[in-house]
């Protein structure tokens, strides 16, 4: 077996005159389509199979901005297989200027869409004996507010599917985060709005059915993260720092076992911006303060004002290193409890030893 793919996340392709004129704005996504030029002329050398693009592929699910990708990705010499994520279906029924949740499929129905469930989820054989499971995380409640989360159909069309695949290597790709990728990530304020709400029922399923490889978006940073035998791996956006895309292989091992082996590339150069990583970075750092003034007042440090103030400038680059992934922190200015919390950040480590795969590893199936 040997089967090569590619991920690249949360995309928010942005034609120019759908980017909102405001000073502000977070998001770059004035460079979301030089930006996926570039990974897509890197991936046009390497012979890969299929590319999966879980979730966020819009900057707010703009219907040009739809067309355009779907006329983009129709023109790839490979398969491409997508899911929605939050900024693509803002609504239920969609206006002029946003695309509703069953208006999604039909621009994808090349990438997946051709068979499909209710609940835009569907599975198809991406490769001789891979399957993927694309589930669909972005609902609504009953007052059109949009929730992380699998609806019980989702769960139960899910029970039924995997019995079916016991001989298959089973990929899941779903926008919202599973396993936590921050400490205590599910419990915090800041952290929890990334994670599907009701996580540990769909992990149960997965444990039960030795689904072994989850690949998730929407966090916009680089990390594998482990629950028992499960891996999940999320892949950072192309407009945020350090603009990360995956190239991963399904082969087996030298004991005829399975694995994924998984190398991780940077955007860090534009015909429109020669700087594009170093600037992402910066950003990233002038954008900083808000979150950090949050992080640092609420659960669990719940310093004053006045004193986070004082901490934020020698953390400027907190959020940016996270991003990046397999990075490591000590801030020895900050009181040792709360230095001793940010270093939960950082990689784990083994007998002193920095276990870094958040970029690029090795997973056994």
């Amino acid at each position: 077996m040997n089967t090569r793919f590619a991920i690249a996340s949360d995309l928010h392709i942005a034609l120019p005159e759908t980017i909102p004129d405001i000073p502000n704005r977070f998001h770059l996504t004035q460079f979301s389509i030089s930006a996926f030029n570039k990974v897509l002329s890197h991936l046009s050398n390497l012979n890969i199979d299929f590319l999966l693009l879980p979730g966020d592929l819009t900057q707010d699910g703009e219907p040009q901005n739809h067309q355009w990708l779907q006329e983009k990705l129709n023109s790839l010499p490979y398969p491409v297989y997508v899911i929605p994520g939050n900024h693509d279906i803002p609504t239920i029924e969609g206006t002029q200027t946003k695309t509703g949740y069953h208006q999604f499929p039909k621009y994808y129905q090349n990438q997946g869409y051709k068979e499909y469930t209710d609940t835009l989820d569907y599975t198809c054989e991406v490769a001789p004996n891979v399957q993927l499971i694309a589930l669909n995380s972005t609902q609504f409640d009953k007052n059109g507010e949009q929730q992380g989360q699998l609806i019980p159909s989702q769960l139960e069309w899910l029970t039924k599917i995997l019995p079916t695949l016991t001989k298959k290597n089973i990929l899941v790709m779903i926008h919202h985060n599973i396993i936590e990728h921050l400490p205590r990530q599910s419990k915090h304020p800041l952290g929890r709005q990334y994670m599907l709400d009701n996580a540990p029922e769909l992990l149960k399923i997965l444990k039960k059915h030795q689904v072994k490889v989850i690949f998730t978006g929407h966090l916009h940073i680089q990390d594998v993260s482990q629950f028992k035998d499960i891996y999940e791996v999320t892949t950072g956006s192309l407009i945020t720092y350090p603009s990360p895309y995956r190239i991963l292989e399904l082969n087996t091992d030298k004991n005829g076992k399975n694995q994924i082996e998984i190398v991780s590339h940077q955007v860090s150069s534009l015909p429109d911006k020669e700087d594009y990583g170093e600037f992402c970075r910066e950003w990233l750092g002038d954008h900083s303060f808000p979150f950090l003034m949050k992080l640092l007042t609420s659960q669990p440090i719940n310093i004053k004002e006045a004193q986070a103030a004082q901490y934020v400038q020698q953390m400027r680059y907190f959020w940016a290193d996270i991003a990046k992934g397999d990075s490591q922190f000590n801030f020895p200015s900050l009181p040792p409890l709360v230095n001793y919390y940010f270093r939960k950040f950082g990689v784990k480590e083994i007998k002193g030893v920095p276990q870094k795969i958040d970029n690029n590893t090795t997973i056994k199936l």
